[in-house]
């Protein structure tokens, strides 16, 4: 069971989030906030493996929430609902460690998978995210400094890399590439490793910021 806490400011929202839920038996509302402040203490008691919450709220918006809760629980699960109508926003959610990004207007069984392979370990980052972010380079401070393109990275783990920035899983990485999703997870292991980061939104923005993407 995956145990979920939905974030919107529009009651109606989430109701019909937490009635397209209802559908699927191994994902489970455990709670509900208005805003982010709300968000911040009813993660913090419930403790959930996703929480899906808007971008927009009063009183804390939903990239400070965001950041509060990554700097309780680094590993916390966040996926960011959005229309992707500004750049920077979602520059700045990567940078903060979100794990991924929905539009609104996404079906039940698209919102189902999203959350199951957050919940999984896995970051969503949809089709064209890497254009609009290095976009959003141009207004946001960088956070990593300025560096060679580490020379142990491989041909093929470039090409992993630039699949990654697409959105695309590991496992529809292996059947691109047609190989294992064994030996897909390995050489993203390798690619953060050798990028020094933690997880796939910060080895794009790493990737970008040495001019691999």
């Amino acid at each position: 069971m995956i145990n979920i806490v939905l974030v919107d400011d529009h009651a109606l929202i989430r109701e019909g989030i937490r009635s397209l839920l209802e559908f699927t038996p191994d994902l489970h509302v455990v709670g509900e906030a208005s805003d982010g402040e709300e968000a911040v203490k009813r993660v913090r008691e419930l403790s959930p493996d996703v929480v899906l919450m808007d971008v927009r709220m009063p009183r804390m918006t939903g990239l400070e929430a965001l950041r509060a809760m990554r700097r309780e629980a680094p590993e916390r699960r966040v996926v960011l609902l959005t229309t992707f109508d500004e750049d920077s926003v979602v520059v700045e959610a990567l940078r903060a460690g979100v794990k991924g990004f929905l539009l609104k207007d996404v079906t039940r069984d698209q919102l189902a998978d999203a959350i199951r392979r957050v919940a999984n370990g896995e970051t969503l980052l949809p089709p064209g995210v890497a254009e609009r972010v290095q976009r959003g380079f141009t207004e946001v401070p960088q956070e990593f400094p300025h560096a060679e393109l580490p020379e142990g990275l491989t041909r093929r783990e470039l090409e992993v890399m630039r699949l990654i920035a697409r959105g695309l899983s590991n496992r529809e990485i292996a059947t691109v590439l047609g190989t294992a999703e064994g030996t897909v997870k390995n050489q993203t292991s390798n690619i953060l490793a050798k990028l020094g980061v933690r997880d796939r939104t910060r080895a794009v923005l790493r990737a970008m910021e040495l001019g691999c993407l």
